[in-house]
């Protein structure tokens, strides 16, 4: 992929957690998690111009919350894959910006990600150089999970990954009411009381049909629902919106929130979901979306 400059481009995808199970705290005071992550058919874009000084231009409808400075983990990636490989080549990145910033489907991780897979291939790395994973884990928890976005089990604090699974796609839509969630704020109102069924990643798999992998991912929940909702209720009102749609056969929310999803037989159900949604919530961040 290049963008309109002739630039190398990578797709940075949505992240969807179709569950996630918080088995407990650790002595370093971070969260041991089981989770199935599946990736959207869309994200932001990331494009690099190899050369020069390290630097961030961010454009699109998001840009403003995601930022350019410092903090953006597209340069923190960068700068941890030169710490440990000196020489990197280093240059300019310029990230379109299409995700919600702090809505729970990674888009900051899949940036990091993406700028990671772009400094391989001007840098002739392998996709599997483990210095690309080690930065991955030096800059997010999300990030080494995104790297190779293909649907995965995710464990431990999200260094733990599973072979890529090979699941039925799933038609959903994906909605996210604006209301920004701290990821910490979330976890700290985590109570063991909520904590959900293990997966069987070979049930998973197993799975021939959407429909039949949607009634196996039932078994499970997302343990950080009850907290998030207590943070902002509105998330209670999508996912009742979504479960009354004609075709919903399971809603949920992804990661800390405050997006949420819901899964349909077909994709032309989950298409006619979504454009009643947007009708009734014009403000809304409302998505169709093909998740695998």
């Amino acid at each position: 992929m290049r963008d309109a400059g002739g630039h190398p481009a990578e797709l940075a995808p949505a992240k969807i957690n179709l569950t996630l199970r918080v088995i407990g705290r650790r002595a370093d005071g971070y969260h041991e998690l089981e989770s199935l992550v599946v990736f959207a058919d869309f994200g932001d874009r990331l494009s690099f111009a190899p050369g020069g000084a390290l630097a961030l231009t961010v454009s699109g409808p998001t840009a403003v919350q995601a930022g350019d400075g410092a903090d953006n983990l597209v340069l923190k990636a960068a700068r941890a894959l030169a710490v440990l490989i000196p020489g990197l080549v280093l240059g300019a990145f310029h990230l379109e910006k299409q995700l919600p910033v702090a809505a729970g489907i990674g888009g900051g991780s899949a940036d990091a990600a993406a700028a990671l897979r772009l400094l391989a291939r001007a840098n002739g790395l392998a996709g599997d150089d483990p210095r690309l994973y080690a930065a991955a884990r030096a800059t997010g928890a999300d990030v080494p999970v995104c790297l190779d976005p293909r649907p995965r089990v995710m464990r431990g604090v999200g260094e733990l990954l599973s072979e890529p699974l090979g699941l039925p796609p799933l038609p959903s839509v994906l909605v996210n009411p604006g209301a920004a969630l701290s990821t910490k704020s979330v976890f700290t109102g985590w109570t063991p009381a909520t904590s959900s069924s293990p997966l069987d990643p070979a049930a998973l798999q197993a799975a021939r049909s959407n429909e039949e992998l949607i009634e196996r991912i039932k078994a499970s929940a997302n343990d950080l629902e009850p907290a998030a909702i207590g943070l902002a209720p509105i998330i209670a009102e999508v996912l009742a919106d979504l479960r009354v749609l004609e075709g919903c056969q399971l809603a949920r929310m992804s990661g800390s929130g405050s997006t949420c999803f819901g899964l349909f037989a077909t994709g032309s159900a989950a298409d006619a979901a979504a454009k009643i949604l947007s009708g009734k919530y014009p403000r809304w961040w409302i998505k169709p979306a093909m998740l695998g």
